[in-house]
């Protein structure tokens, strides 16, 4: 009988194409699981290093539309077109949903006394709904190199953002004072400094996962990043970016904490924790040193500030808000409520989403909100294969929906680019049990393991064929633990000859014993 072997990838056993000849046809199929794909092509290459320059160019935002913007297009063109997408029930929903929210803005903007300013923002609007669920599909095709592939695109941007905002801030260059800030204030490349202190967010936290999971010189590069983000973040001034961080930060050491699998790991994060603290005082005490800062510094942190109280203040505004989405279902269409009702928008992207888009679009935009938070922590404290990943993004979408209770943030782009990665790691990266009991489970030739329920879930989500041969021949990743089964045994053996079934991925070699 012809030996028939399996490789196990992204905790999925998969049929060796050399043995079976199938690729093709699997493939096209879809019986590959998701996570899983062949070996990429040039073209998946060139489209892939244009999504990770989409990323990059994010940072730049002078202009509106911004070369981000551009790219982006191209990308949700692109994307579907070459297969690089992978999409899933829960995921349609995630557009649907979004859809209805655009369908409620044009049918408010037909009452807007601004039609062309109100069907604008929701073109607008609409792109960007359409870019969530790129993010998200994309993600969803592989979990793990898509959302690294992203998060190291944003930490350039980051880069790139707040080393500008610094270099005007000191006036390091000549002229770069004037180009680089606003109101005295760090803004880098964007036209807010508002928006460029809850943009830096995501990347710190990526810097702060990269300084716990990378080795000493790397962690140190890591570390070092995450200083110049936190410095450049401090001196935006932003009093919600200031809020956001530490409650981000706070959120992802809380639940990278208690995720943890061993001692070690807490103890490191608990040193890292520690130094982060003692970098954040430092940087704050140095910047504290200049009196332009303290002045600053001392008008920013206070929190009654003139424009926002009295009735023609942001509070003032909310309460306006809400007499006129009471008194208009449908809503009033975006850019009316600054012209016609208050001299400002109302600064509470949940109030703006009911003016814009009426009562279905507003609740619509709710049900999201309260779906990925609720259904977000719990796929965060589930053992999946891109736990770590997934609780960096999770703990900067919360402080961004935070940060909607007080400034609009319905056309922040970096905001749906969370979303995007939170479903798309939270409706296809599933849990990761031991390697070895998954290749039991899925090949359905060793019987029931003792008191493990995951293998006969694996068992009976498979779609691989029963191994009719008394030897098979599987590629697990190294330091799985011996685990002894019911009709069977795992020992390990010499690495097989044709190193090629493992697709050149870095799994040591076992020979699975068939009795």
């Amino acid at each position: 009988m012809p030996d028939e072997r399996a490789i196990i990838l992204h905790g999925q056993a998969v049929p060796d194409p050399a043995i079976h000849g199938v690729w093709r046809s699997l493939s096209g199929s879809g019986q590959f699981p998701p996570g899983f794909s062949p070996p990429r092509s040039a073209i998946h290459k060139l489209i892939t290093f244009l999504m990770w320059l989409t990323l990059v160019s994010s940072a730049v935002v002078f202009t509106e539309p911004a070369p981000v913007d551009v790219l982006m297009a191209g990308m949700i063109a692109l994307l579907p077109l070459t297969g690089l997408v992978h999409i899933t029930r829960p995921l349609l929903a995630f557009l649907c949903l979004w859809l209805i929210i655009a369908m409620g803005s044009y049918i408010a903007a037909m009452g807007s006394f601004e039609l062309s300013a109100a069907t604008a923002h929701s073109s607008i609007s609409l792109y960007l709904y359409l870019c969530a669920f790129i993010v998200a599909v994309f993600v969803a095709k592989r979990p793990g190199a898509h959302s690294r592939l992203i998060l190291n695109g944003y930490l350039w941007a980051a880069l790139l953002g707040a080393s500008t905002g610094l270099i005007g801030y000191f006036d390091i260059i000549p002229g770069s004072h004037e180009l680089f800030t606003k109101y005295g204030r760090a803004a880098g490349t964007f036209k807010d400094p508002n928006v460029l202190g809850p943009f830096l967010i995501p990347a710190l936290l990526y810097g702060m996962h990269l300084t716990l999971n990378k080795r000493t010189l790397s962690a140190f590069v890591a570390l070092a990043v995450t200083g110049v983000l936190a410095l450049a973040l401090l001196l935006s001034f932003s009093r919600g970016a200031w809020a956001a961080v530490v409650l981000a930060s706070s959120l992802w050491a809380y639940l990278t904490f208690v995720t943890a699998r061993t001692i070690s790991m807490r103890l490191k994060l608990i040193l890292i924790a520690s130094t982060a603290l003692l970098l954040a005082a430092g940087l704050f005490l140095l910047a504290l040193q200049s009196d332009a800062v303290t002045d600053l510094f001392n008008e920013r942190a206070s929190l009654n500030q003139p424009y926002d109280t009295g009735p023609d203040g942001r509070f003032g505004g909310h309460e306006k808000a809400l007499e006129q989405i009471i008194s208009h279902p449908l809503g009033i269409g975006a850019a009316t409520f600054s012209k016609t009702v208050h001299n400002e928008n109302v600064h509470n992207v949940y109030l703006a989403m009911f003016l814009n888009a009426g009562w279905i679009g507003g609740f619509a935009y709710l049900l999201i909100i309260i779906l990925t938070v609720i259904y977000g922590l719990r796929h965060g404290l589930r053992p999946t294969q891109n736990q770590p990943l997934f609780i960096v993004v999770y703990a900067a979408f919360i402080s961004n929906a935070l940060q909607g209770l007080v400034i609009d943030t319905d056309h922040w782009r970096h905001f749906y680019l969370l979303l995007g990665l939170v479903w798309g790691l939270m409706c296809v990266d599933r849990s990761s049990p031991n390697p070895l009991t998954n290749a039991i489970g899925a090949n359905g030739v060793w019987g029931r393991c003792a008191n493990n329920s995951r293998a006969a879930q694996a068992r009976r989500s498979a779609t691989l064929k029963p191994c009719a041969a008394p030897r098979a021949t599987f590629c697990v990743p190294f330091g799985a633990q011996r685990r002894s089964c019911t009709t069977g045994s795992i020992s390990r053996s010499q690495p097989p000859r044709r190193r090629r079934h493992c697709l050149n991925y870095r799994l040591a070699k076992y020979k699975v014993c068939c009795r």
